[in-house]
């Protein structure tokens, strides 16, 4: 959100000033494009740089943002995020021409390390990713909302427009999340790599037109999200959880539409950029409002260019792929930007450059070669491209041209490369940058590899070595490691469980380790189906629950071979759960410390915990999970100790 003051609309009177103070921007930017005032015959490009901060004692979450801020508050291009554990850096604009993008990449690299030096003296890091792996949901409760005066109001506002009770997340990939949250925070999980490109305003609707075409190409190279709690979900979730995780509509019988407020788009564009912004105030209600303090109508009549914070501010609660933007040039005169909001953060700095390179250059190069992309692409084709994309990255099928079916690879190294490569030569950007960034996005299309890929084959092969805690731990930590080395993301081997050497896992909780995939049994169930049961699984206890998914008691193997040794003839008696478990186990709870369940265990001398949460049954915890993380942590202290003793034995 750019604007700094804003507040949210309580009052009536500040209600109607603002909104009338947004129609009259509306009616401020339709007199300058019609009288030319806006700068053309230059085009500069930008960036903005999300980034996640990291413990490496435990690769998660670390909240310190607020105190990087404040360590490094004469730097006026780093600012804050929703969440305390994320940070954003603004990068400078510049000249589409000559080796734009190798100072682009060059001048990322040094604010990044600038503030790489502040969180190392917190045992802190960056990770570049667009959904960090080892984020769970409980980080994102409202005390890890960063303590400012416009995130309080946007969730406030959020919250207000909500037509169920709770904001609700369904997404289905390999795994499968289905989830509830009391706030809007959720939003939080995402963190992306923005570009924006300025345009000429005789252009807007070409442009954003080809900007909307291939949106979904090029988010499929570069898929970067493909893991959320530990679930393996779309290549690109950070899409579909940004959309759902703000989305306050809910089901109803009937079938009137309403849109989300993070939407793709419904159709092409037309007219200007104003096609965009009247369909978002008609669609969209006003969240929040700017402190007014202007009137861009009377600054119209005075030759003064309106600096349309109230549309701005509107704009900004409005979240399309492809953003319009309004901005004033340093020379005094008004622009126009389209912003790109796909690309997930990382996995390297040369990965999000080359990104941002492809982007920009099939933009210049189609506006070369197509006059009108609508007469060759349907937008049910376009929108199709973008679900698709984010659901498949690298692997999906593409609707193209004369109603083709191509696969991504095929589009982008036989049809997009080229076109970028031309669309950035007629820039004259130098040969060595073209080379190096669209070289980055061929090796990944060749070896059929982006971040999302990577990711996968790393989790789903760790998977099989360990717990998932530790599996989502070591593929963070994987992912610090190899930027260090600055190799891009195609030529990272599999992340490994040796590339960690601080994981400590006495800090983990318990909805670190639970298991959530459940077998449970109700109280009038008979024990013959208990024992079954814990025969087929080779478990040693079954939680018993009703109908509603509440605890009522626990059955163990214990009370089962008691029962059993009683001989009873079961012809004749058949007995239920009820008759026998325990009505008041020993219980905990998924925010609980492992050292916690630990000693509960131990205590009361039982192999496993149910898990509850509001008295509802999330998981269960079992000495089984405490002799793996175990094992995994003597392993890795011998390997460490021969590292030491290189000739001991």
């Amino acid at each position: 959100m750019g604007e700094q003051n804003v507040t949210l609309l309580q009052d009536e009177e500040k209600r109607k000033h603002f909104m009338k103070s947004l129609l009259e921007d509306v009616q401020a930017m339709e007199y300058m494009l019609e009288h030319d005032w806006f700068e053309s015959g230059i085009t500069r490009i930008g960036a903005e740089q999300e980034m996640v901060i990291v413990d490496l004692e435990n690769f998660k979450p670390f909240p310190i943002a607020t105190d990087i801020l404040e360590e490094l508050k004469n730097h006026n291009w780093l600012c804050s995020e929703l969440a305390k554990f994320n940070l954003e850096i603004n990068l400078s604009p510049l000249e589409l021409t000559g080796n734009c993008f190798s100072q682009l990449e060059k001048e990322n690299k040094e604010r990044l390390a600038i503030i790489e030096q502040a969180l190392s003296k917190r045992g802190a890091a960056i990770a570049l990713t667009g959904i960090l792996p080892t984020l769970m949901k409980h980080d994102l409760e409202m005390h890890n909302l960063t303590p400012l005066t416009r995130y309080k109001a946007l969730m406030e506002a959020l919250e207000s427009q909500l037509n169920n009770n709770e904001f609700e997340v369904r997404l289905e990939g390999i795994d499968e999340l289905i989830i509830k949250h009391d706030s809007p925070m959720v939003e939080a999980c995402n963190t992306s790599f923005q570009v924006h490109l300025q345009v000429n305003p005789n252009q807007f609707v070409q442009m954003y037109n080809f900007a909307q075409a291939i949106t979904g190409p090029v988010m499929a190279i570069a898929a970067n999200s493909p893991l959320v709690f530990g679930k393996r979900l779309w290549h690109e979730s950070r899409i579909a959880m940004f959309q759902q995780s703000i989305d306050t509509r809910a089901s109803r019988t009937h079938m009137r539409e309403r849109s989300p407020r993070v939407q793709f788009g419904n159709d092409w564009i037309h007219e200007s950029i104003l096609d965009i912004y009247r369909d978002d105030i008609a669609r969209y209600r006003v969240l929040l409002a700017g402190e007014v303090t202007e009137d861009a109508i009377e600054k119209i009549k005075n030759n003064e260019v309106p600096k349309l914070k109230s549309l701005q501010v509107h704009n900004s609660t409005v979240y399309r792929w492809n953003r319009p933007c309004y901005g004033i040039s340093d020379n005094g005169k008004p622009h126009l930007r389209i912003e790109n909001r796909v690309f997930a953060s990382g996995p390297t700095v040369q990965d999000e450059t080359a990104n941002a390179v492809f982007w920009l250059g099939i933009m210049q190069g189609m506006s070369s070669q197509i006059d009108d992309i609508s007469k060759l692409l349907t937008f049910a084709d376009v929108r199709d491209n973008f679900d698709k994309a984010a659901k498949f990255g690298i692997d999906t099928q593409f609707n193209w041209f004369k109603e083709r079916k191509i696969s991504a690879t095929d589009l982008i190294l036989k049809e997009l490369l080229p076109i970028a490569r031309e669309g950035l030569e007629s820039h004259k950007v130098d040969t060595s940058d073209i080379d190096k960034y669209l070289g980055i996005i061929e090796e990944r299309a060749k070896n059929h590899i982006n971040g999302a890929r990577w990711t996968l084959r790393s989790y789903t092969k760790l998977l099989e070595q360990t717990n998932k805690n530790e599996a989502l731990s070591a593929v963070t930590c994987s992912m610090i490691e190899n930027v260090k080395k600055g190799h891009n993301v195609a030529q990272w081997p599999l992340a490994s469980l040796n590339d960690m050497q601080f994981y400590d896992p006495s800090e983990l909780i318990v909805s670190d380790c639970m298991s959530t995939d459940l077998f449970t049994i109700q109280k009038d169930d008979i024990i013959q189906l208990a024992a079954d049961l814990m025969d087929w699984r080779s478990i040693s206890f079954l939680p018993v629950e009703d109908h509603h998914g509440k605890l009522v008691g626990i059955l163990n193997s214990r009370l089962l071979i008691r029962y059993f040794a009683q001989k009873p003839d079961l012809s004749k008696e058949v007995k239920s759960v009820k008759d026998i478990m325990v009505a008041d186990p020993v219980t905990i709870g998924p925010n609980d410390s492992i050292m916690l369940a630990m000693q509960k265990m131990r205590e009361n001398r039982i192999g496993g915990l149910p898990v509850i949460l509001k008295g509802e049954l999330v998981g269960v915890i079992t000495d089984m999970d405490f002799i793996n993380i175990s094992a995994r942590l003597m392993e890795r202290l011998a390997v460490e100790n021969r590292q030491d003793f290189p000739g001991k034995k």
